[in-house]
C-alpha cells in the first residue's frame, strides 16, 4: 500500500472518532502540511465519504452526522484467521513499541465487527490459553465449532458433542466447557463430562457437530485449563508407555521433554540405584533423580533427546528403547570414527 494511500485510511480513521479535527491537528497527526490534507479529504470524497468543512476559530473536518462505515464483512472462519493471526504476532514478540500495532488493529477490527461476531470472538480470546509455539499448522476445527464451544465456556452453558475418537468410535457427549486450550497447532476443550462427572478433554478437530443447552453450571474454584489438558496429553494411552529417571534439573529435563510430552516427579522410587557420570560429566550439585513418564505411538525419537540431554538416566521401561538406545550410540560412534578418505 501507497504511503499516501496510508495516509488517506489514517484519516478516515481520525474521522471516524467522532468529533471536529482541526487541520493542524490532522496534519501534524499524519506528517503532512495542511495543504496535503485537503487534498487527503478530497480523496476521500471522491470515494463517496462525505466529510465536511466546519469554519470558525474551532473549525476543521468531521463526517458527516449519521453517517457510518459498512461493517467489516468477514465470514466466521476469516474473523477468526484474522484476530488470531494478530495474537499470534503479539505473543511471538514481533511489534516494536508497547503499545502493539497488533493490539490496535485487532481494536480497529472488533469495532467494525457486527455485534454477534464481536462478542463470540471476545469470548475465544477470553476462555483461550496458549502453551509454546508449533510449525506444525495442525488440524483446525473450524471457525463455527470453535466460537461456539468459547461463547458457551464464557456463558457457562453445557454443550451437545457429537465426537469421533481417535480409532473412529463416534458418541455423543453432554459438557460443561471449563476453557480452550491451543497446543502444538491443535485445539482442545477440557470440562466435566456430565455422564461421569470426570473432567476430560476433547480435540476441537474431532467434534462433528455442538449443540448449545439451556442451563448453566459452575466451574471449580482455581481451575487451569492449561495444566488440566497438558496433564491429559501426557497421560493419554498410547503404544509404548516410556518411564526413565534422569538426573538433571527439570528445566534441563524440561529442555527436550517439554509440557504435554511428558509427566514430571521428582520422588525417585525407593529401589532407586544411583548412576555414576563419567569423567567430566559430573552433574551440578542442584541436579537430582527426576522421574520422566511419556506415552508414545514409535521410540525412535527418544534416544536423540536423550543424547542431547548429556545427563546420567536409567530406562525403566519399556526394554525396547534400551536396545533403540544402544543402537544410537553405536551409529554415534561409527560416525565419529575415522573415516575411510577413498
Amino acid at each position: 500500500m501507497s504511503r499516501p494511500t496510508a495516509r488517506v485510511l489514517a484519516l478516515l480513521e481520525i474521522l471516524q472518532a467522532g468529533g471536529v479535527h482541526p487541520v493542524a491537528d490532522i496534519a501534524e497527526r499524519l506528517g503532512v502540511d495542511a495543504r496535503t490534507v485537503r487534498r487527503y479529504v478530497d480523496h476521500l470524497a471522491d470515494l463517496d465519504v462525505p466529510v465536511e468543512s466546519v469554519r470558525g476559530r474551532y473549525g476543521g473536518y468531521r463526517l458527516a452526522r449519521g453517517y457510518r462505515i459498512p461493517p467489516l464483512m468477514l465470514t466466521d472462519d476469516e474473523a477468526l484467521a484474522t484476530l488470531l493471526g494478530l495474537m499470534t504476532v503479539r505473543r511471538a514478540g514481533l511489534a516494536a513499541t508497547p503499545a502493539t500495532a497488533a493490539d490496535i488493529a485487532a481494536a480497529k477490527l472488533r469495532r467494525v465487527l457486527p455485534r454477534p461476531l464481536g462478542r463470540r470472538l471476545e469470548a475465544l480470546l477470553a476462555m483461550t490459553e496458549f502453551t509454546t509455539a508449533s510449525e506444525d499448522a495442525g488440524t483446525g476445527p473450524g471457525g463455527r465449532i470453535l466460537l461456539s464451544l468459547a461463547e458457551a465456556a464464557w456463558d457457562r452453558h453445557q454443550v451437545r458433542i457429537h465426537y469421533c475418537t481417535r480409532d473412529g468410535r463416534r458418541s455423543q457427549r453432554v459438557l460443561h466447557p471449563y476453557g480452550l486450550v491451543a497446543h502444538s497447532g491443535r485445539w482442545y476443550v477440557t470440562g466435566a463430562d456430565t455422564a461421569g462427572g470426570e473432567i476430560r478433554t476433547f480435540r476441537a478437530d474431532r467434534i462433528d457437530h455442538l449443540e448449545v443447552l439451556p442451563g448453566s453450571f459452575d466451574e471449580p474454584a482455581g481451575f487451569d485449563a492449561r495444566a488440566q489438558v497438558l496433564d491429559g496429553l501426557a497421560r493419554n494411552p498410547w503404544t509404548y508407555d516410556v518411564r526413565l529417571r534422569v538426573q538433571a534439573t527439570r528445566a534441563r529435563i524440561r529442555s527436550q521433554f517439554p509440557e504435554g510430552i511428558a509427566v514430571l516427579d521428582d520422588t525417585p522410587p525407593a529401589s532407586h540405584t544411583p548412576v555414576r557420570p563419567e569423567d567430566g560429566a559430573e552433574p551440578a550439585p542442584r541436579e537430582s533423580w527426576v522421574r520422566v513418564r511419556l506415552r508414545a505411538e514409535r521410540l525412535d525419537w527418544i534416544p536423540p533427546l536423550l543424547a542431547a540431554l548429556d545427563r546420567p538416566f536409567v530406562i525403566e521401561q519399556p526394554s525396547q528403547l534400551r536396545d533403540l538406545v544402544s543402537d544410537f550410540a553405536q551409529r554415534l560412534a561409527r560416525f565419529a570414527s575415522p573415516q575411510d578418505s577413498r
